[in-house]
């Protein structure tokens, strides 16, 4: 287990979580394996050497990021949020919320998982970037460059933070030219704008799916506790890397 105070994360299945007695969140916030099985980077300049598909293609061709992106079961995962969610309040505007960044395709199937347990209301959100990591083929004139999100909650509008003002759904994706430890990692910068709104400061937020940390590293820049689970151990030991150096910079909460 890798831990700084506000930030823990467990090397470990999210299923295992009741061993380690964590609070339940406000928010519940991760990137699942998007099932893409051997073309992970199907879409993606590293797909061939240097970028370039005039180069052939690299070692990645035809590859998953990872070995257990095929096993990722989403109706245990649905499962735990809805176990690991605080309880429906009964009063206004506290109630809490779980976001699944995912890829266009998966948001039908997660839409009715979610209702299976209980979340029964959705938002789909759309994170606009001023790139696009795909690559530009002679028959590919209309490129991807933006990320997919789905926002669910029980039955009560979650609690929203932003002065009383209106929300668009499709959202600038503001990349935070940080460190990028994990092939799919969020920016920190994406990740704190939405706990801002969705929790105020104190407040618990869990991945399930936490790769390198950033979802806790933006937790704790926002004041909130946070806690993760994460399988692989390489990625384990980059975030108490990242969350020593945090640490050291006296940026704890």
């Amino acid at each position: 287990n890798f831990t700084e105070d506000s930030m823990q994360l467990f090397n470990d299945h999210f299923q295992n979580y009741k061993r380690y007695a964590i609070p339940k969140a406000q928010l519940i916030i991760a990137d699942i394996p998007y099932n893409i099985g051997n073309n992970a980077y199907g879409s993606s300049p590293e797909w061939y050497i240097g970028g370039d598909m005039k180069n052939g293609e690299s070692k990645k061709a035809g590859k998953a990021f990872f070995d257990t992106d095929k096993n990722f079961n989403v109706a245990e995962y649905m499962h735990f949020c809805s176990k690991m969610l605080v309880k429906e309040p009964k009063q206004r505007g506290k109630a809490p919320c779980m976001i699944i960044f995912c890829s266009f395709e998966q948001q039908f199937m997660l839409i009715e998982q979610a209702k299976k347990h209980g979340l029964n209301n959705y938002i789909n959100l759309v994170f606009r970037k001023n790139y696009s990591p795909q690559v530009l083929k002679a028959n590919m004139r209309i490129v991807g460059n933006c990320e997919y999100a789905l926002l669910f909650y029980r039955d009560k509008l979650p609690k929203f933070n932003n002065n009383g003002k209106m929300i668009f759904n499709c959202m600038d994706y503001v990349d935070d030219k940080k460190k990028k430890l994990h092939p799919t990692q969020k920016s920190v910068n994406v990740l704190m704008n939405l706990i801002q709104i969705f929790t105020d400061e104190g407040d618990v937020v869990i991945d399930p799916c936490a790769g390198s940390g950033s979802t806790l590293v933006a937790a704790n820049e926002c004041g909130r506790k946070s806690y993760g689970f994460e399988i692989k151990k390489d990625f384990c030991k980059m975030a108490q890397s990242w969350f020593a150096e945090i640490k050291s910079q006296g940026r704890l909460f």
